[in-house]
């Protein structure tokens, strides 16, 4: 299916990734020219590429990128079951099978493929590059980078209340039951992957900026990922990033703290530093939107430029 953005034209389609089809929609430039360079997009912690994710691609369209965003499997509108159970190994493959599919569009340059990942999704392009995926270069959004890290940050109370649903859920998945879920944000206090005070209001704000109601994004994830995010430390591959990255971080970011995401990004040959001053859910909306998008846009004009005419053959 093809439709008319604001910016150039928009089509709804799939890729294959270990057997399973994981929905995109490909964003193109309204004026022809090429080959382009491409982004491709993917979401954090149990987000989908509704939550504002378009918001961006139409931008990167605007300045004459190619854009790809796509949801994860058991996601969004993704197939694969049991849904809403988030795997670190199964995600990788899913961005690879994403870059894979964008490498090959027509149009596309497949030299000049950009991993453009946020929260969760952030740390997966930091992996991804630093185990050798061909990238031109990354963009990291508050990026998940130390499992430790985010344990401490969410808490030994909150650890101690997830537990019991992360075990009851390693027990059906060794059984082949049912997922048992837990939800993705909650308020301080509750039981609940994120419970910052930002997270509930956070979510919620990007929610409605996408036009969607509560009721239209599933807000919970199988909860054997508590059991298991310690375990996910993205910045053990930051040493290895040598393609051009822009690190975005939030200051106040009570997710995906501050110094780690500053330590990881100086272990990479060739990082932008970007921080501003705001927490972990507020770079999706205004007033902080402008700013990391112009950032963004900045920082692949600078190191991924698209290139029209016979200088781009």
């Amino acid at each position: 299916m093809t439709f008319k953005s604001a910016r150039g034209p928009v089509t709804e389609e799939v890729f294959t990734s270990e057997g399973t089809r994981c929905a995109a929609r490909v964003h193109r430039p309204a004026a022809d020219g090429g080959p382009r360079p491409v982004v491709v997009m993917g979401h954090g912690f149990g987000g989908v590429r509704a939550l504002r994710l378009d918001a961006y691609a139409e931008h990167f369209a605007a300045a004459g990128y190619l854009v790809v965003v796509f949801d994860y499997r058991g996601f969004g509108e993704s197939e694969g079951s049991p849904r809403q159970v988030l795997d670190v190994r199964r995600q990788l493959q899913d961005w690879r099978a994403a870059l894979q599919f964008a490498r090959g569009l027509p149009g596309a340059d497949p030299r000049r493929v950009v991993a453009w990942g946020t929260s969760f999704g952030g740390g997966h392009v930091i992996t991804l590059a630093g185990q050798g995926e061909p990238l031109a270069a990354v963009v990291a959004q508050v990026p998940h980078v130390s499992g430790p890290a985010a344990v401490r940050a969410t808490g030994v109370r909150a650890a101690l209340r997830l537990a019991p649903l992360a075990l009851r859920d390693l027990v059906a998945e060794r059984r082949h039951r049912p997922p048992v879920y837990v939800d993705a944000v909650g308020r301080p206090g509750s039981t609940a992957v994120m419970t910052s005070p930002d997270a509930v209001p956070g979510l919620a704000r990007q929610i409605a900026e996408s036009g969607l109601s509560t009721g239209d994004y599933p807000q919970h994830v199988a909860a054997r990922i508590t059991a298991r995010i310690g375990w996910y430390s993205p910045i053990r591959h930051a040493g290895a990033v040598t393609c051009p990255a822009l690190v975005q971080i939030a200051a106040h970011d009570a997710v995906t703290p501050r110094a780690v995401a500053e330590r990881a990004a100086a272990r990479m040959a060739r990082a932008t530093v970007r921080v501003y001053d705001c927490g972990h859910f507020d770079p999706y909306v205004e007033p902080f939107f402008a700013t990391t998008i112009a950032d963004q846009l900045a920082f692949l004009a600078t190191h991924v430029p698209v290139l029209d005419g016979p200088a781009a053959a």
